[in-house]
């Protein structure tokens, strides 16, 4: 698994074993029964966790259960009855093609940085990239004569993703006439997107230049590096792209959660009816 998903795994187990601590329970993770489960669900419910935060920790800890289960540590599974609390499906944050242009206008194309920024956010938009994904693109896996990037998405799962012609005439410039300039540091010379110290950008980094172009437009949304990637999808779909395309470009692993894009924009459905319906 990814790093960050080791990190929320072992960050749940630690939050289980903080709640036997202050509770003074007389336990183990090994002799933990389902009643003490449902004691520490309802502790971190008062705490004030989303639901969404309170299925993906007991996620974890099934996960946790499962693994002593294979190793012979314990011979019944505690948490195999308990439910999660029910979670909605939320509606990802997206951005109009207008607010996007308006975004990509205003970074400085006269600063080194304006210009490696403009070559990320074209290609984060016109490929649906992870944050993840654009942070560990790779220049050996851009193919300019074809038109595509080869990503590695989450699992280690390759895809080839096509990339518009201006994301591509952004990154051929900051490749060529920006990056040239950057002195590399050891270990990242193939890593596309580099900080001004040579090294690979982090994701913080990202949202963070994301934040700031948003504060300079004035707009009144929550962005992040995601929501580029919400764009992309919804604005394909929109335009009447199947669905399929879309979850192979996105690297969604079932079709259900590239289909939640299908829902996304109300106004967009109405108009539709409007304007093709006999009878509206």
């Amino acid at each position: 698994m990814s790093d960050n998903s080791i990190e929320a795994y072992v960050h749940d187990v630690a939050l289980l074993q903080q709640y036997i601590e202050l509770s003074a329970l007389q336990v183990s993770p090994l002799s933990i029964t389902s009643k003490h489960l449902q004691g520490f669900l309802q502790h971190i419910n008062e705490l004030g966790m989303s639901a969404y935060s309170q299925a993906r920790i007991l996620s974890g800890l099934k996960s946790f259960y499962k693994y002593l289960l294979v190793e012979e540590l314990i011979q019944k599974d505690p948490t195999a009855l308990i439910e999660g609390p029910k979670i909605g499906r939320k509606l990802p944050d997206t951005l109009s093609y207008p607010e996007i242009e308006k975004l990509l206008e205003a970074i400085d194309l006269s600063t080194p940085e304006g210009g490696r920024n403009r070559a990320m956010l074209e290609v984060l938009y016109s490929s649906g990239l992870r944050v993840s994904e654009l942070v560990e693109l790779k220049i050996p896996n851009i193919y300019f004569d074809v038109g595509f990037l080869r990503v590695i998405g989450k699992g280690n799962k390759e895809r080839l993703v096509p990339v518009g012609r201006d994301a591509m005439k952004f990154l051929k410039i900051y490749l060529e006439e920006i990056r040239v300039h950057v002195p590399i540091q050891k270990g990242f010379d193939s890593y596309a997107f580099l900080n001004r110290r040579g090294k690979k950008l982090t994701r913080v980094m990202i949202f963070t230049i994301i934040k700031n172009l948003v504060a300079k437009i004035g707009l009144k949304k929550t962005i992040s590096p995601h929501t580029f990637r919400h764009s992309f999808a919804t604005h394909l779909i929109e335009g009447g792209a199947d669905l399929r395309a879309v979850q192979e470009m996105l690297g969604h692993e079932s079709i259900t959660t590239t289909e939640i894009y299908t829902h996304l924009d109300r106004d967009y459905l109405r108009q539709v009816i409007q304007e093709f319906h006999p009878r509206s």
